[in-house]
């Protein structure tokens, strides 16, 4: 329920303060495709190793592809069309919109992890949240400009975060 109103929460706020309007929501399609891509190679890469695990009370959304879908489909698009579409210009006004979703994220985290609607396994934690939505929303501007760019560097801090939380690689299939 809980995670079910946070994505209307995000679905109303996309639809007032998000830039779809007169098409330009195509602008940010491919880093839509881009978020939404980066989760779906998380949650098949560790699908028998996860690193956090979602939970909720609603019947239908109890199960893990539909939560996770609903993530992908509803709150990563709404997300990415406000923090986008409202970057401001500057380097300290943009580097504290990024620090405000870093924020928005991790507060829903903790709500999530009080509420007990996540569960951290296999090393993960808070710490190691809050410093991948650093990387995801630097990584989230980065790809809106150099999409290369920004694939480059997922990669590359992916398999560095794969070394530091010691992953082993037989969970590869």
């Amino acid at each position: 329920m809980v995670h079910l109103f946070i994505k209307i929460i995000f679905v109303a706020a996309a639809w007032r303060w998000g830039d779809w309007r007169n098409g330009n929501w195509q602008k940010y399609y491919p880093t839509i495709l881009f978020f939404i891509i980066g989760d779906l190679f998380y949650n098949f890469i560790f699908y028998n190793y996860p690193l956090w695990e979602f939970d909720e009370i609603i019947p239908l959304l109890q199960y893990d592809s539909f939560l996770v879908m609903s993530f992908m489909f509803l709150r990563y698009p709404a997300t990415v069309l406000i923090f986008l579409g409202r970057f401001p210009k500057g380097l300290l006004k943009g580097g504290l919109w990024i620090g405000l979703w870093v924020f928005i994220y991790i507060g829903l985290e903790v709500i999530d992890l009080y509420m007990g609607l996540i569960q951290h396994h296999n090393d993960w934690n808070l710490w190691w949240s809050l410093l991948f939505d650093v990387i995801l929303f630097v990584m989230l501007k980065i790809h809106h400009h150099r999409p290369l760019v920004a694939w480059v560097l997922s990669i590359v801090c992916s398999v560095v975060l794969w070394n530091l939380l010691n992953v082993p690689i037989g969970i590869l299939k």
